[in-house]
């Protein structure tokens, strides 16, 4: 009775999985910053109205684009595809709800509302961070 008491104790601490290294990317850098938008100039007001993107260059690994869902809940993703290396093709390109990477070697194409994958291959989703909104400001940060 006692061998079997350990032996689940054992197996209860080996079935532990971190789950921060199944999750990490090894495609992406985890860079930090951030990013203040004004929803009142003109280049970030189309956030003010759902169903809107903004792409903002210059931060994340290859610019990042912010969504708003329904003027309560705004959603930050990384534009670099995340199922690759960033190279010279591997920024996404956004029409509508979705991203889609230009790569001539993979038709990967991912949703803007949860960063999953809709087409393609990869085990990797968008790289999120994090959005808060006080006022007209929508913080966006790693």
């Amino acid at each position: 009775m006692k061998n079997w008491k350990l032996i689940l104790i054992v197996l209860g601490f080996i079935s532990c999985e971190d789950d921060e290294l199944r999750n990490r990317n090894p495609n992406l850098l985890d860079l930090g910053f951030a990013v203040e938008l004004n929803t009142s100039l003109p280049q970030y007001s189309g956030l003010n109205f759902p169903g809107n993107t903004v792409e903002v260059s210059g931060f994340g690994n290859r610019g990042i684009v912010v969504y708003n869902s329904n003027n309560r809940d705004y959603f930050a993703f990384d534009l670099s595809d995340p199922n690759h290396t960033p190279n010279e093709c591997s920024r996404m390109e956004i029409n509508g709800i979705e991203a889609s990477c230009p790569c001539p070697t993979d038709n990967n194409k991912y949703s803007l509302i949860n960063g999953q994958p809709l087409e393609g291959n990869g085990e990797y989703g968008m790289k999120a961070y994090r959005v808060v909104r006080n006022g007209n400001i929508i913080t966006v940060s790693n």
